[in-house]
């Protein structure tokens, strides 16, 4: 059997049960990671996602555990019960977030809390609670995951707008800080993708999707999206640190 690029690595992807999330957790799988899936709470979609990692015949397991990495307790629930599973960290990818519509006038402290919470609070815990083994690790990796919206402005999302733009900063402090321990960080940002929007990104199409148009005059995939960390996360990019990345198809020139 041909040796895998993430042979035996141990991969976390919060927020991963569906869209591209699930895709990373997959794209990670086929090259031989072992995987976390994870969300708030433990749900049917997660158990299929782990069977289906389990059953690709690559070498590759999937675990699911359910935490709410906005808060210290959870996210050190998440990190310890993935070490528990399969005894290391080499990757972790912040990818968990909430997709909030909400006119500034009617936006809530506990509203911006709460997506701040789950986007940027969230990549700090996870970041801060797998350091330890991330640091032990020979190709430590985290990938932020940013928004297409937090460089264009969009109309009712300032929560999102600001925590998304907040992964930003703290990607580049995190490079700095990290080097030093051969771990590389980086920021990936999706555009017009092609993802399923639920009840909590609120109704109809967000703004910035109808102003912005691609190169290409499509959508982009969960899995082209997905490859990009794959990449990122592997031996080929280990020169590559403190960067901000954008997959939108040219909709945004960065």
């Amino acid at each position: 059997m041909t040796t895998k690029l993430l042979q035996d690595r141990v991969a976390i992807v919060t927020g991963s049960v569906k869209n591209i999330g699930r895709a990373i957790a997959i794209s990670l799988a086929k090259e031989g990671a072992q995987v976390v899936i994870n969300a708030r709470s433990h749900s049917e979609q997660m158990d299929e996602l782990v069977h289906e990692i389990n059953q690709l015949g690559t070498g590759a397991k999937a675990v699911g555990i359910a935490a709410d990495i906005s808060n210290v307790e959870g996210a050190k629930q998440l990190i310890e019960e993935s070490v528990k599973a399969f005894g290391k960290i080499d990757i972790l990818i912040n990818n968990a977030a909430l997709r909030r519509h909400t006119p500034f006038a009617e936006l809530e402290w506990e509203d911006w809390r709460e997506v701040m919470g789950t986007i940027l609070d969230g990549a700090y815990l996870c970041a801060k609670a797998a350091l330890p083994y991330l640091k032990e690790s020979s190709m430590g990796s985290i990938v932020n995951f940013g928004g297409l919206s937090a460089h264009t402005g969009s109309k009712e999302r300032a929560h999102v707008v600001t925590a998304k733009m907040g992964l930003i900063g703290l990607t580049r402090a995190l490079a700095h800080d990290l080097s030093e321990f051969g771990i590389t960080v980086n920021c990936v940002v999706p555009g017009l993708i092609d993802t399923v929007r639920g009840e909590s990104a609120g109704s109809g199409t967000p703004e910035h999707h109808g102003k912005n148009k691609t190169l290409f005059g499509r959508r982009g995939s969960i899995e082209e999206v997905a490859n990009l960390v794959e990449f990122l996360c592997g031996p080929k990019a280990r020169y590559i640190t403190g960067q901000t990345i954008h997959a939108n198809g040219g909709a945004y020139l960065a």
